[in-house]
C-alpha cells in the first residue's frame, strides 16, 4: 500500500472494497509519452539503451532526460522534482551514495547489465506494494522479500550485510553454507580464502549481531572469537576487582571498549526509594492516625446526643464511611518509589552509532471524534510531534483513528503530512523541544538559548512563516466545514465522501506517509502515517473509544505489528522527544521488561490558570497516589500517555518466573513420586485466565528464534502459510478464532512476540484483512472487549483494561522523566470540568455494578492486596457523595436549630478530637514533604474533592444506577479542547448546568446558618458564644472548601476580587445585627418603669 495512493474503503460483510483517487497500482503506463520534453532543460527525454522511453521516476513518470537525471543523482537532492521520491538507480547508471540502502545484493558485476524483461507488470506492482507494506515493521530480517535482484543458490550466513566495519572479520575468514543439494550430505561450513567469481553469489562476512550457535561450532573463526571474548571478560573482571586501588599502568588489562561494555551491561533503569528520613515519619503518623481514629469512632458511637439523636446518627454513619474511604486511599501510598532511566545505556545496547538500530518498533494511536470540539489544528500538532520524535523512523507508525468519519479530519491530516516533510527535519536538525509547532512558537522564553548554528534564526523564521501559512489552510478547511452541503461532501475527484453518514459508512484506510513518498525535504524517510475510520452500521454497539482503540490494535497488527503500542488523546502532544526511549528503558530491559504490561506517564497540562482553581493538574493523584502504587504492582491506566506491551493487550499471561530446584534427600523420593502421580491431573488443568494453549506454554520454554512463531494455523489463506506447524495447532485453530476473530492474518500476527508481519504475506491479503478487521461485526462471538484489548462495560475503559492486566499477574511501571513526556489541554471552565468529572465517576459506578468489580473479582490471581485496595478506591469514591452531601448540610441545620451532633464533652474526650485534627494536618504536611508538591496544590485537591463530591459524583451515582438497573442510558459529551483568544477567558464563562444546584444550595444554607447563629448569639448574650464556636467552625470548614465554586458562580465581577464581595456581605450582615442589638426597632415607653419584685404573692 503506497503513501498517498488513495483512500481505501470497504465493508467485509458486504463484500465491498473500493480504492478512491488511485490512477495506478504499479508503474504508471508509458503509453503516450513519446516525444515528451524534459521539464528541466527542455530537451527531449530520449530512450534507454533498450530502445524504450526513458522514465526517471517510476512513481509519477515526471518527464526528465537522462543527463538531468544523472546530474540530480550525483550533485542534487537525488529526488524527483514533482513527487519528491528518491531516484532509484536505473540500468546503465553509475552508483551513488545511498544506493546500497536500496538493494540487498551489491551488483557490481552486473551494474550495466540489469535485466527486467522477465518480470511482468503485475509482479513489479506487487513487489512495490510489498515494499511499502513492509516499511516500519521492524528489522529487515523479519520479513522475506517478495523479489530478489539476483537468484541465489547458496544460502548466506549473513542476511545480506556487507559492512566489514560491523563484522570485523578478515576476508580470509569468510564462509559459506553448502546445502545438501549441492553435493554434500548435509550443511557444512567451508572457509573461502579468496573470493571466487564463479560462485553464484560472492561470500559474505558473519553477522556479529547474530547468535554464533546458529552458524554451528565448525564455523571459521569461531574459536578465535570465543577466546577473544573470554579474554575481554577476564580483563573486565580484573578491572572491576582492582577498583580504585589499581595503579592503572598495565595497558594490557585496560581496553578502550571495556567501559562501554561495562556500561551496556548495566540495568536500563533503577528504583530510587524515598529517603527514610521522609517516609518513616509519614508511615508512623499514618499508624497513629489510625489508632486515634479508632478511639474517636468508639467515643462517637458510645456517646449519643439525646436531644438530637437523628443528627447524631447521620453524623456517625458519615464519619464511619469517611474512615473506610481514608483507609482505601491511604494504605496504597505505603510504598512510594521513584525511578530513574539511563538513556545512554539504552543507546549503547540497542542503538549504537554506525550499526542498525535494534530498538523495538512502536505503533502510536491518536483518537479523535468530533473535529468541531476537538479542533483539527490540535490533532495536527499531536501528529506532528509524533512524526518528529527522536526515534528511528522505520520503527514508528502513527495511526489516527477518526471515529467521526469527518472529511475535515481527513483533509487536515493530508495537509499535516505535507507540512511534516518540512517540520520534522527542522526539529531534528536543531533539537527543538517541544516538537508541536503551536506550542513551540508560542513559548515566551529565549529560543536562542543553547543554539549555536548560524542559520538557526533564518530557518526558524522561515519555518514559522510556513507554519502560519499551514495554519491558515487548516482554518480555511474548518470554515468550509461549518456548512454541510445538502448532497454531502465530495472529494477532489468528484467521488462522494464515504463517511457522509456518520452512523452508516464503510471502513476507511489511507496511508499518507510511508516508504514510497514518505520522505522529508532532506530526502530522509518519515514515520508512517495512517488514517483509519472503522466501519459503522446501525444496530451495532460500537463501544465508543474502547471499540475505536481495539480497531486500531487490529489494523496496526495487520499492517505493521509493532510489539509496543502508545495511545494518546488528540490533544496530548509529545512534549519530550525522547519519551519513547524512556519507555523502552523499561520495556526492553532484559531482566524485568517481559513482565511489564504498560508504562504509564503522568498527565501534564497547558493553559491552566496560575492558581489552578479547579485542580485540573490533579497533582495529588499523579505525584502521590500513582507513585505509591508503583511500589506495589504498578499504577492504574489513566487513558492516555501509556505504552503497552501488545502481548498483554492480547490477554496473554506474563512469563512465569522459574524457581530454582529445591534440595531434597533420597529418603523422600518415593513420597515425591507418589505426589507427582496424584498431582498430575491438577497440573494438567488449564488455567481459566490463560488464553494460551498448553503446548504454547511448553514451547515458550524452548530456545527459538525471536522472529519464528511457535506454531501456525492451518488454513491461513493467501500466502500466510509460512509459519511452521504443529499438530496441536490445527486442533486449536477454532479456539483462536473464537478469541481473536475470523481473520487468519491477524491471528498469525498475534503469535509473533517480537512483532513483524507473518512471513510470505501478500500485500493484497493485508489490504483485504485491514478492512476486514475494522468491520463492525468482526468482534461478534469473540473475546474482544471481554478478555482482549480495551475492556468494554464502562465509559472509563482505562480502569477496566489495566485492572484485567494486573489480575493476570502483569505489573506496570510509572515513569516520571524530568521533562514531562506528554502535555495536553484541560477544561478550565467550571461546568466543563464538572462534566469531565461526571464521566469519570459514571464509569466507576458502572464497574462497581459489574462482574469486574474489584471487591469480588480476581481473587486467587496475581493481584496484590494493596493494589486491590487502590482499585476498590477507584470505584467506590462516587458513593462517598451521599455521606458527604449529608455531612456538609449538618452545620447549617445545627446553626438554624440550635442543636449539635456532639454532646457536652470533658477534657479527656476533647483529647481525641484534638488528636484527630492534628493527625490530619500532620499527614498532609508529611505527604507534601516526601512527594515534593506544593501546599496550594494539596489544598486545591481537597477543595475540589468536596466540590466534585456534592455535584458530579452525586449525579453520576444516580445516572449509573439508572443505566445499570433500569437500562436508561446517558450519553456523555466530549470535553471541548478549544479555548478563546483571550488568555483564560474560558475560566470566567458561566455555563448553567443542573450540576451546580447541590453545591449552590449548600453554600446558601451554610452562609444563612452562619448569619443566623451569630445573630442568635448576639441576642442571647455572651453565654451562648461557647456552644456556637463548634458550629461556626464546622460551617466555615464547608464554606472554605466550596470557595472555588463560589468564585466560579460569581465570575469575573468586573475584576473585583471575590473574597472582597464575600467578606463585604458577611461584615454588612454582622454590623446590621449589632446595630439592631444596640438600637432595636421598638417603641419607647414614656410612663414609669414597671419591674417585677421577685416575691410570690400567692
Amino acid at each position: 500500500m503506497e503513501a498517498n495512493a488513495g483512500l481505501i474503503a470497504g465493508s467485509y460483510n458486504r463484500n465491498e472494497l473500493v480504492v478512491i483517487g488511485v490512477e495506478r497500482v504499479g508503474l504508471k503506463p508509458q503509453a503516450g509519452l513519446d516525444g515528451q520534453v524534459c521539464k528541466i532543460c527542455r530537451d527531449e527525454v530520449g530512450v534507454t539503451i533498450d530502445g524504450e522511453l526513458f522514465v526517471a521516476c517510476n512513481e509519477c513518470a515526471f518527464p526528465v532526460c537522462r543527463p538531468c537525471y544523472e546530474y540530480e543523482r550525483a550533485e542534487g537532492n537525488q529526488v524527483c522534482p514533482q513527487c519528491k521520491t528518491r531516484y532509484k538507480r536505473l540500468k546503465g547508471s553509475p552508483r551513488v551514495e545511498g544506493d546500497e540502502e536500496e538493494e540487498d545484493v551489491d551488483d557490481i558485476e552486473n551494474e550495466f547489465n540489469y535485466d527486467i524483461r522477465d518480470r511482468s507488470g503485475q509482479h513489479i506492482a506487487e513487489a512495490m506494494l510489498h515494499e511499502q507494506m513492509s516499511y516500519g515493521r521492524g528489522d529487515a530480517h523479519d520479513i522475506p522479500h517478495m523479489t530478489s535482484t539476483m537468484p541465489s543458490q547458496v544460502p548466506l550466513l549473513t542476511n545480506g550485510l556487507m559492512s566489514e566495519d560491523i563484522s570485523g572479520i578478515p576476508p580470509e575468514h569468510h564462509a559459506l553454507i553448502i546445502p545438501s543439494f549441492m553435493g554434500s550430505g548435509g550443511k557444512r561450513v567451508h572457509p573461502l580464502p579468496f573470493p571466487d567469481s564463479q560462485l553464484p553469489v560472492q561470500p559474505r562476512p558473519l553477522g556479529p549481531n547474530k547468535d554464533l550457535a546458529s552458524y554451528g561450532y565448525g564455523s571459521v573463526a569461531w574459536k578465535e572469537r570465543m577466546y577473544n571474548w573470554k579474554d575481554r571478560q577476564e580483563k573486565l573482571a580484573l578491572v572491576k576487582a582492582s577498583g580504585d586501588g589499581g595503579d592503572g599502568n598495565d595497558d594490557s588489562i585496560v581496553d578502550d571498549d571495556l567501559p562501554i561494555m561495562d556500561e551496556a551491561r548495566q540495568p536500563l533503569s533503577r528504583k530510587i526509594p524515598i529517603p527514610s528520613a521522609r517516609i518513616n515519619p509519614y508511615r508512623m503518623i499514618i499508624v497513629i492516625r489510625l489508632v486515634v481514629l479508632a478511639f474517636f469512632l468508639r467515643f462517637r458511637i458510645l456517646n449519643p446526643v439525646p436531644n438530637a439523636y437523628g443528627l447524631w446518627m447521620v453524623s456517625v454513619i458519615c464519619e464511619v464511611w469517611f474512615a473506610v474511604s481514608w483507609i482505601l486511599d491511604q494504605f496504597p501510598k505505603w510504598l512510594p518509589i521513584n525511578r530513574e532511566t539511563y538513556l545512554d545505556r539504552l543507546s549503547l545496547r540497542y542503538d549504537r552509532e554506525g550499526k542498525p538500530s535494534e530498538l523495538a518498533a512502536v505503533d502510536l494511536f491518536v483518537s479523535t471524534v468530533d473535529p468541531m470540539k476537538e479542533p483539527p489544528i490540535v490533532t495536527a500538532n499531536t501528529v506532528l510531534s509524533i512524526l518528529s520524535v527522536d526515534y528511528p523512523v522505520d520503527k514508528v507508525s502513527c495511526y489516527v483513528s477518526d471515529d467521526g468519519a469527518a472529511m475535515l479530519t481527513f483533509e487536515a491530516l493530508s495537509e499535516t503530512s505535507e507540512f511534516a516533510r518540512k517540520w520534522a527535519p527542522f526539529c531534528k536538525k536543531y533539537s527543538i523541544e517541544p516538537r508541536a509547532p503551536e506550542v513551540y512558537f508560542a513559548q515566551k522564553i529565549d529560543y536562542l538559548k543553547d543554539k549555536v548554528h548560524p542559520s538557526f534564526v533564518r530557518e526558524r523564521r522561515a519555518m514559522k512563516r510556513e507554519y502560519e501559512e499551514y495554519k491558515v489552510r487548516i482554518n480555511a478547511l474548518v470554515a468550509k466545514a461549518q456548512k454541510v452541503p445538502e448532497d454531502g461532501w465530495t472529494m477532489q475527484d468528484g467521488t462522494p465522501w464515504p463517511g457522509n453518514n456518520v452512523r452508516d459508512h464503510p471502513g476507511m484506510i489511507q496511508v499518507f506517509l510511508g516508504h514510497s513518498g514518505g520522505v522529508d525535504t532532506d530526502g530522509n524517510h518519515l514515520p508512517r502515517l495512517v488514517y483509519v475510520s472503522r466501519e459503522k452500521r446501525p444496530g451495532h454497539n460500537h463501544h465508543k473509544k474502547a471499540g475505536s482503540m481495539n480497531a486500531c490494535v487490529r489494523v496496526s497488527a495487520v499492517l505493521t505489528n509493532a510489539p509496543y503500542i502508545l495511545n494518546l488523546d488528540c490533544d496530548h502532544y509529545i512534549n519530550n522527544s525522547k519519551a519513547l526511549r524512556e519507555a523502552m528503558c523499561f520495556m526492553m530491559d532484559p531482566a524485568a521488561g517481559k513482565k511489564i504490561c504498560y508504562v504509564q506517564f503522568p498527565q501534564r497540562f497547558d493553559g491552566i490558570d496560575r492558581h489552578d482553581r479547579y485542580a485540573n493538574n490533579n497533582t495529588v493523584f499523579f505525584d502521590i497516589n500513582l507513585r505509591g502504587l508503583d511500589g506495589i504492582q504498578g499504577p492504574v491506566y489513566v487513558g492516555t500517555g501509556c505504552v503497552f506491551n501488545r502481548q498483554a493487550l492480547y490477554g496473554y499471561d506474563p512469563p512465569k518466573t522459574r524457581k530454582p530446584p529445591s534440595r531434597s534427600c533420597n529418603c523422600c523420593s518415593s513420597l515425591c513420586s507418589w505426589c507427582c502421580c496424584f498431582g498430575s491431573r491438577k497440573k494438567g488443568k488449564k488455567s481459566k485466565l490463560s488464553l494460551r494453549p498448553k503446548f504454547w506454554k511448553k514451547k515458550r520454554g524452548s530456545k527459538r528464534s525471536a522472529d519464528v512463531p511457535v506454531h501456525k494455523l492451518e488454513g491461513i489463506e493467501e500466502g500466510v502459510e509460512g509459519i511452521e506447524s504443529e499438530r496441536s495447532a490445527s486442533m486449536s485453530q477454532k479456539n483462536f478464532e473464537k478469541k481473536f476473530g475470523q481473520s487468519p492474518v491477524f491471528i498469525a500476527s498475534t503469535l509473533l512476540e517480537k512483532g513483524g508481519v507473518p512471513p510470505n504475506a501478500s500485500p493484497a491479503s493485508l489490504l483485504k484483512e485491514a478492512i476486514h478487521v475494522i468491520s463492525c461485526g468482526y468482534e461478534d462471538k469473540s473475546d474482544w472487549g471481554k478478555e482482549i484489548g480495551w475492556i468494554y462495560g464502562s465509559v472509563t475503559e482505562d480502569i477496566l483494561t489495566g485492572f484485567k492486566m494486573h489480575v493476570r499477574g502483569w505489573r506496570s511501571v510509572y515513569c516520571m522523566p524530568q521533562r514531562p513526556a506528554f502535555k495536553g489541554s484541560a477544561p478550565i471552565n467550571l461546568t466543563d470540568r464538572l462534566h469531565q468529572v461526571l464521566r469519570w465517576a459514571l464509569g466507576s459506578v458502572e464497574i462497581f455494578l459489574s462482574r469486574h468489580c474489584p471487591i469480588w473479582y480476581g481473587y486467587g490471581t496475581g493481584l496484590k492486596w494493596l493494589e486491590r485496595l487502590a482499585y476498590i478506591n477507584t470505584i467506590v469514591y462516587p458513593w462517598t457523595s451521599l455521606p458527604l452531601l449529608a455531612y456538609c448540610s449538618l452545620p447549617a441545620v445545627c446553626l438554624l436549630s440550635g442543636k449539635f451532633i456532639v454532646p457536652t464533652i470533658d477534657s479527656y474526650a476533647s483529647l481525641w478530637f484534638i488528636s484527630l485534627f492534628l493527625s490530619i494536618i500532620a499527614t498532609g504536611i508529611l505527604e507534601i514533604r516526601w512527594s515534593g508538591i506544593g501546599i496550594d496544590e494539596w489544598w486545591r485537591n481537597e477543595q475540589f474533592w468536596v466540590i466534585g463530591g456534592v455535584s458530579a459524583h452525586l449525579f453520576a451515582l444516580f445516572q449509573g444506577l439508572l443505566k445499570v438497573l433500569a437500562g436508561i442510558d446517558t450519553s456523555f459529551t466530549v470535553t471541548s479542547k478549544q479555548a478563546d483568544d483571550e488568555e483564560f477567558a474560558e475560566l470566567y464563562q458561566f455555563k448553567w448546568s443542573t450540576l451546580l444546584i447541590p453545591p449552590t444550595t449548600l453554600l446558601i444554607l451554610n452562609i444563612v446558618g452562619v448569619i443566623a447563629g451569630i445573630s442568635d448569639a448576639i441576642n442571647n448574650g455572651y453565654q451562648s458564644w461557647g456552644p456556637l464556636f463548634g458550629k461556626l467552625f464546622f460551617a466555615i470548614w464547608v464554606i472554605m472548601h466550596l470557595y472555588p465554586f463560589l468564585k466560579g458562580l460569581l465570575g469575573r465581577q468586573n475584576r473585583t476580587p471575590t473574597i472582597v464581595i464575600v467578606w463585604s456581605i458577611l461584615l454588612a450582615s454582622i454590623l446590621s445585627l449589632l446595630w439592631v442589638r444596640v438600637n432595636p426597632f421598638l417603641p419607647k415607653q414614656t410612663g414609669p418603669m414597671l419591674e417585677e419584685c421577685g416575691l410570690r404573692c400567692d
